[in-house]
């Protein structure tokens, strides 16, 4: 299993996140498909973000991410619609007229966290790590 390193950190975060675009309109085609899978790559090498998967369909982005643990997925999130409907509306000034309130994304998204390792894998270390009984650090 690849881990990710940072300066001071080893990490495996891998997310799938899905948003749509506003009303569902099916425009990610052509040149306005392009240029977003460009701007969402730029934000990503800018927060070093790593893309191990995408997927751009007519309406939804699926992306399949590895983010550092110094980001937190919302920022993230916000970062890569912000970024990428502001781009799109300025370049694309038809879209513009069809999107009046700015947003070309709707609100919100759908994330998960993909991983190989259990609660009960963690769970079964933590106890059978220490030669004595682990102190309950919980309460």
């Amino acid at each position: 299993m690849p881990y990710d390193k940072g300066c001071h950190t080893v990490f495996h975060h891998r997310y799938h996140l899905v948003w749509i675009t506003k009303y569902r309109f099916k425009v990610l085609k052509g040149a306005v498909r392009e240029r977003v899978r460009e701007v969402l790559r730029q934000v990503c090498d800018e927060l070093g973000v790593s893309i191990i998967s995408g997927a751009l369909s007519r309406d939804h982005v699926h992306m399949f991410v590895s983010i550092p643990p110094k980001h937190a997925v919302s920022d993230v999130m916000r970062r890569l619609k912000g970024r990428s409907s502001r781009k799109i509306q300025m370049e694309f000034p038809n879209l513009r007229k069809r999107y009046w309130g700015r947003h070309f994304w709707a609100r919100g998204f759908f994330c998960t966290t993909s991983g190989m390792v259990t609660d009960e894998i963690i769970l079964q270390y933590i106890e059978n790590h220490a030669p004595t009984k682990p102190t309950d650090v919980s309460r």
